[in-house]
């Protein structure tokens, strides 16, 4: 989509468009000029126009796959403006981890985009930099160990939802049906295990309505407004998405508030129920100990919050659906997925130390999260000091892409990047084996504290529904006509579809 056509289609294009065309007119007859880094030793990268910089060379609803284009020429690090804000974008594997790994401290900081500013205030976790962010994710990846990540209680309450998710599929009768609310639900009844200390029934309308909110926001944050409002924050009046997703996140900070009142209530210093529990009482110790500065407060409990749901909740039940899907689509690989199970596991509940044991299967889950590639562009870096990194100077300060894309479907790395090939993960006798350029979770300081949770959550929930469901297009639709074309959004989320869930007899 042009940026034209996007103003076009607004309800308030006319003023827009015309606010656009004097301040580029202003712009074109000043001193406007774009960053530099002095010696013009920066990288390399198209030329940028005044006040629009390279947008009218990107897709706005994918700008990673002109990203990625745009790597093919101008190597693996290069640079793009986003209206007047210089980003260097690094591609493929190497550069990828050697940035984020090797560079870790340069390019560990995060860019807090002009939505998140927004919304959060610099609280949380997921935009955060400094003493701030190093306090709570410490604090948040201690209690996820805490609360079950990587133990068998929460392999248990896995194994416990796949139970309730494989009824609401068995009320379908096998008829076609779209599966993001159940799984969106189940998957994110993991998190709040941890987070709130219990499940929640999926007819409940709270629990409902905060994650079908917060997937909505995943969808809204990744539109081609929304990046124009991060570069451009004076049209925010005119953004209609942006309105919609103040008002989203309201609504989930009130029916959080609710929630946390009620833990208070019942709260038992001796016996935290998860991570709300665990924060109240440190936040209680320190303000008794005459701590006033610390990190522990209101707003950070809110946000870090709302930051856990959301990540625990959007990106498993993406990959897990680009998995029912990729299984629908090529129902060779579902044959012999079941095959596996069938022979090593039987009727019997699957368990994390069963991967080891079915090599296809684990192939098949790691080239799910491989090509559905669910977060592109990760989020955004930004430099923390000078760096000549690659021999390309990149000043403090710098907004930085790391393109995760390039790197799963780096074709110096994989045989066959772009199509559903499990056998990346498998040697020649059929057994698996690791692959260093398979970073979905990132690398580096900002790596997904959530890595292990979701590997665990990943492999359960598809190995037990595999048991029990064949998973197969609508009647009338065969497996090539499956559209495996990402709809837009923060995440890529597969298009709105539908399959068939058929019991296994």
């Amino acid at each position: 989509m042009g940026m034209l056509d996007l103003f076009l289609q607004s309800s308030s294009s006319v003023s827009l468009l015309g606010a656009l065309v004097v301040l580029l007119l202003v712009y074109l007859v000043s001193s406007f000029s774009f960053s530099s880094q002095g010696d013009r030793k920066g990288p390399p990268g198209p030329t940028p126009l005044p006040l629009l910089g390279n947008l009218l060379q990107l897709d706005l609803k994918r700008p990673h796959n002109t990203l990625l284009e745009l790597s093919k020429k101008y190597g693996s690090v290069f640079s793009v403006y986003m209206g007047s804000q210089q980003v260097v974008v690094l591609a493929g594997y190497k550069t990828v981890k050697e940035a984020l790994v090797n560079y870790a401290d340069e390019f560990g900081d995060r860019l807090p985009m002009q939505i998140s500013k927004v919304l959060t205030k610099g609280h949380g976790i997921l935009w955060t930099n400094g003493d701030s962010w190093k306090e709570m994710r410490r604090f948040a990846l201690t209690n996820l160990r805490d609360f079950g990540m990587g133990k068998r209680a929460i392999e248990e309450k896995i194994s416990e939802e796949c139970q309730r998710l494989i009824e609401v599929f068995k009320k379908h009768k096998g008829e076609a049906f779209d599966t993001t609310q159940p799984v969106n639900y189940a998957v994110s009844n993991i998190i709040c295990s941890i987070v709130y200390g219990n499940r929640f029934e999926y007819d409940d309308p709270q629990f409902t309505s905060m994650v079908d909110r917060t997937n909505r926001n995943f969808q809204l944050a990744g539109s081609p407004s929304i990046l124009l409002y991060n570069l451009f924050p004076w049209i925010g009046r005119w953004i209609a998405d942006k309105q919609e997703i103040q008002k989203l996140i309201t609504a989930n900070r009130e029916h959080n508030l609710q929630l946390f009142s009620s833990l208070k209530e019942t709260l038992n210093q001796q016996m935290c129920r998860g991570f709300v529990d665990a924060f109240l009482v440190r936040k209680q110790n320190l303000e008794e100990s005459g701590n006033t500065n610390s990190h522990f407060n209101n707003d950070n409990l809110m946000d870090t919050v709302l930051d856990l749901f959301a990540a625990g909740t959007d990106t498993t039940a993406t990959t897990l659906r680009w998995g029912f899907l990729f299984m629908a689509k090529n129902p060779k690989i579902q044959d012999q997925v079941q095959e596996e199970l069938s022979r090593v596991i039987g009727s019997r509940q699957v368990l994390v130390e069963d991967r080891k044991n079915l090599p296809f299967t684990d192939a098949v889950v790691h080239e799910t999260q491989r090509l559905g590639s669910i977060l592109p562009t990760a989020v955004p870096h930004k430099t923390s000091k000078d760096v000549t990194f690659q021999g390309h100077f990149i000043k403090k300060g710098t907004t930085v892409y790391p393109l995760l894309t390039s790197v799963l479907y780096d074709e110096s790395e994989w045989e066959k990047p772009h199509i559903f090939h499990p056998a990346h993960f498998l040697d020649k006798d059929g057994k698996f084996v690791k692959r260093d350029a398979f970073m979905p979770f990132s690398a580096g300081r900002r790596v997904c504290l959530g890595e292990g949770l979701a590997r665990m959550e990943l492999f359960i929930f598809f190995t037990t529904l595999m048991q029990h469901f064949r998973f197969t297009p609508p009647p009338g639709v065969s497996e090539d006509e499956l559209d495996l074309t990402p709809r837009v959004g923060f995440t890529l989320n597969p298009s709105p579809h539908k399959l068939c869930v058929v019991p296994c007899m």
